[in-house]
């Protein structure tokens, strides 16, 4: 019976050595899948051949995992990690590039977990690496694809893994701004602001974000900001004259105006703002001016048109406050250019009512009872 016995006892101790044994070996062949890989990469192999080291690296790493030994290793799941992470982008095939994500996204929690003294640091890092490549990927998609909410969840963890990738903080913020979480955009639109990023669109999207919640000076100085790097930007300008104009800044928004069209002179609304701010000093000569120089630019132009009407109309008006004898002529000849431009502005836009309204005024005031009718009529259509 002992002798038995002692044979059985070899036995199983000699069978659970080479499971140990076998174990290990797994272990060493998703290594060397490791080391294969890196020569695949440097000599310029195809997806295919990198594919098939990563599949026997991949299988055995599985049966490193599987083990009740090897198992508690965190180089087990560091290496099942990596490899999984890299077949998930180099791939064609979405399903299998989707689930070795998954599995590499699960390994690298265990292997944090487990990697108490940062053995396998490398490792891991580099599965992160891919892991996020993957998530962008995946994100992209989902923008292309209008799912605004998955875009920004994946493309915010990868904006917090690269946070000095300004491409990615832009489209984390644009997917944010899609879903209207404002606050959220706003922290990526800045850190895209802060890593050096010109684009005029980020400035523009922080200013309207901090308008919205009516903080107007933050929003005046991300456009000042913005203009600084981006000097000649017609939008980042036209954006700041009307933030100064709706905040009242009459005297900062006159000289931002007169300071650009000595460079950029073909810029009908900046004529058409100049002539505005001029006739809200009550300077409508300088105003008539400045209409008259958009309209050159664009004959059609409405806003220049209308106003320029009021501009006659009001200095109709102011020459017969005075009482001078040649006034009457005066106002004659300003209510006629007011007719004509108001014609032009009426034939532009048809549907505009402050327009037919002047016509009327105009058409009283000259006795002229069919027009003022064939005008009345048009209102009540509207």
């Amino acid at each position: 019976m002992s002798k038995i016995s002692f044979v059985c006892s070899v036995f199983l101790v000699s069978m659970s050595y080479n499971v140990a044994f076998a174990q290990k070996s797994q272990l060493q062949i998703a290594r060397n899948s490791v080391g294969k890989l890196q020569v695949a990469i440097n000599t310029k192999q195809d997806a295919k051949k990198q594919l098939s080291i990563l599949g026997e690296g991949v299988k055995a790493a599985d049966a490193a995992q599987n083990d009740k030994k090897t198992k508690k290793w965190p180089e087990t799941w560091a290496l099942k990690a990596y490899l999984s992470a890299y077949v998930s982008i180099i791939d064609s095939d979405e399903g299998n590039a989707d689930r070795n994500y998954i599995y590499a996204v699960q390994a690298i929690d265990s292997a944090r977990r487990l990697d108490k003294f940062q053995a396998n640091y490398r490792l891991i890092s580099a599965a992160a690496y891919n892991i996020n490549i993957r998530k962008q990927k995946k994100g992209s998609v989902a923008f292309a694809n209008g799912d605004y909410a998955t875009a920004y969840e994946l493309l915010k963890e990868v904006s917090d893994f690269i946070p000095k990738d300004t491409s990615l903080a832009i489209n984390t913020a644009l997917s944010a701004l899609n879903i209207q979480y404002f606050d959220k955009a706003l922290v990526y639109f800045k850190r895209a602001k802060e890593n050096g990023i010109v684009n005029p669109l980020v400035f523009q999207n922080m200013a309207n974000i901090y308008t919205s919640k009516f903080e107007h000076e933050l929003a005046i100085r991300t456009l000042e900001d913005g203009i600084k790097v981006n000097p000649y930007s017609v939008f980042l300008t036209n954006d700041y004259i009307n933030l100064l104009l709706d905040n009242e800044k009459y005297t900062e928004a006159m000289r931002v105006i007169e300071s650009t069209l000595k460079v950029e002179s073909n810029n009908k609304l900046l004529y058409f703002l100049y002539g505005y701010l001029q006739q809200h000093k009550a300077n409508n000569s300088t105003a008539e001016l400045a209409y008259n120089k958009a309209l050159a630019i664009d004959e059609n132009y409405f806003d220049a048109l209308y106003q320029l009407g009021l501009v006659y109309v009001n200095s109709a008006n102011e020459s017969l406050k005075s009482g001078k004898t040649e006034n009457p002529q005066k106002f004659k000849s300003f209510i006629n250019r007011a007719e004509i431009a108001l014609l032009q502005a009426h034939e532009v836009n048809q549907n505009d009512k402050a327009t037919v309204q002047l016509l009327i005024d105009i058409y009283t005031r000259k006795n002229r009872l069919d027009k003022v009718q064939e005008l009345k009529g048009k209102l009540e259509e509207f």
